[in-house]
């Protein structure tokens, strides 16, 4: 054999399962597509849109908040070729170092798109080599990602109709933006032109956005955004896109939005074209996911999938946990993925995070729980920052005690959610979070007054 583990796709669950793997002694390949490694996440998903929110949130704050600090700034001006080039820069900045821990780590990268032979063979064909060269493992790994989901009576042009990998490269803001689609992607990156300047409507299939999130943390998120200038329609069925215009239909009601670009954000499939799967006996389920056993083998022998192209959220860190378990499965270790607590973030401002069970659908499956809420307008952290929006929620087992879930919305969301799946790891109670000493000030006292709520003890609530 060449090697003792391929692995094909170079993002977060693909690098870091090759990473592991070198760690432990094997002798590791690392396929992928693109000249720089990373990934979508990297090169033109979460890494490069978190770089535009963050730059976005600045031109925010400089207009409407720093007088409220005695910061005197007059006119604020956007220079969008130099707020992209950042963004450039943070992706190059993040690929180079991949490259540089690849090499270090001694892992052979091929740059090509790679197709099964058999179970143990893959052929590698690059732009620049005509021929394909064939590569043996006694383990190959599928970390191939997602794609963005295209509607069939709207296909992406690249140019009007787009999906996330173009609206992170806008030249120009556009005068009318419509989003399709009120998950985290269409809401960070339609957060993103609103700041900039652009008049932003999203177009919501269901009756709600964020849909999988608690209906009062979602009602509060809805005011929040609209507040920020984002036009929220909710239960709209997108119909088509014509001269300008997408059409929509609500309760037999025709409904018109004026577009200039139109970002279709309705979700990522899983990205197995071309891999020739059938040739290594490799099975798909009935949603085109690669089909797994509990240790994400195959039905192929020595072949694995994780991330993306398997059951389970299309998350980046999801799929980091997959490749390092799978790495360590192979090298004969105890790997281990908790996939009942892998969190979820939205990054807009504020952001909305969540693990676990949430309290709609506790009630719904019949489970008796108890709900510790906590607002943010009563931690001082927060009052200090101009931060008070939102609050933390914790749900929690009504007889045992034990956390089940929890939902944050609020600033730094997405870091706050963190120690609430650090207690539930070890099966710890609201009361566990709620006795862990907090530093005082910080928006993290929130959580532990969230948990004390549970058991109707917070402190600094009524």
């Amino acid at each position: 054999m060449d090697f003792d583990l391929i692995v094909i796709g170079a993002g977060p669950g693909g690098y870091v399962c090759a990473f592991r793997a070198a760690q432990l002694g094997l002798k590791v390949a690392l396929v992928d597509k693109r000249a720089t490694l990373g990934g979508t996440c990297l090169n033109v998903g979460c890494i490069p849109s978190k770089a535009l929110l963050h730059s976005s949130e600045h031109v925010v704050w400089a207009r409407q908040h720093a007088g409220e600090h005695g910061i005197k700034l007059g006119s604020v001006d956007v220079d969008l070729s130099v707020l992209l080039k950042r963004k450039d820069d943070v992706v190059t900045k993040l690929v180079g170092g991949v490259a540089q821990l690849a090499k270090a780590r001694k892992i052979t990268v091929f740059t090509g798109t790679a197709s099964f032979v058999s179970a143990n063979v893959i052929a590698v064909t690059g732009d620049a080599t005509p021929s394909s060269r064939q590569l043996t493992a006694k383990n190959i790994v599928l970390a191939t990602g997602s794609a963005p989901v295209e509607l069939p009576f709207m296909k992406f042009d690249g140019t009007t109709v787009v999906s996330s990998d173009q609206a992170i490269a806008f030249t120009s803001v556009p005068k009318k933006l419509v989003v399709v689609g009120g998950g985290a992607i269409g809401l960070e990156l339609g957060s993103v032109w609103a700041r900039l300047g652009s008049e932003v409507t999203v177009v919501e299939f269901l009756p709600k956005i964020i849909a999988t999130y608690d209906d009062d943390i979602v009602r509060n998120f809805t005011r929040m955004l609209q507040k920020q200038g984002l036009r929220i329609e909710v239960g709209a069925k997108v119909t088509g896109f014509t001269k300008g215009v997408l059409t929509a239909e609500r309760e037999g009601r025709k409904l018109e939005f004026p577009a200039d670009k139109v970002l279709v954000s309705v979700g990522r499939r899983p990205f197995t074209d071309g891999l020739a799967l059938e040739k290594a006996g490799v099975q798909l389920d009935e949603k085109k996911r690669v089909k797994v056993d509990a240790h994400l083998l195959t039905t192929a022998p020595g072949v694995w999938a994780i991330g993306d192209v398997v059951a389970g959220p299309m998350l980046a860190h999801k799929a980091e946990e997959d490749g390092v378990a799978v790495a360590e499965w192979i090298a004969g270790k105890a790997g281990h993925v908790n996939w009942d607590l892998v969190p979820a973030v939205v990054y807009t401002s504020p952001e909305v995070a969540s693990v676990g069970l949430g309290e709609d659908a506790a009630k719904a499956a019949g489970r008796a729980v108890n709900v510790g809420k906590f607002n943010f307008a009563a931690n001082g952290r927060a009052i200090a920052a101009g931060a008070t929006d939102g609050f933390v929620k914790i749900i929690a087992d009504a007889k045992t005690d034990k956390i089940l879930g929890a939902q944050i919305l609020g600033h730094n969301a997405g870091e706050l959610i963190s120690e609430v799946v650090t207690h539930m790891e070890y099966g710890g109670s609201a009361e566990d979070l709620a006795r862990t000493i907090h530093a005082h000030p910080t928006m993290s006292e929130a959580v532990k007054e969230a948990g004390l709520a549970v058991s109707k003890s917070a402190l600094h609530a009524l």
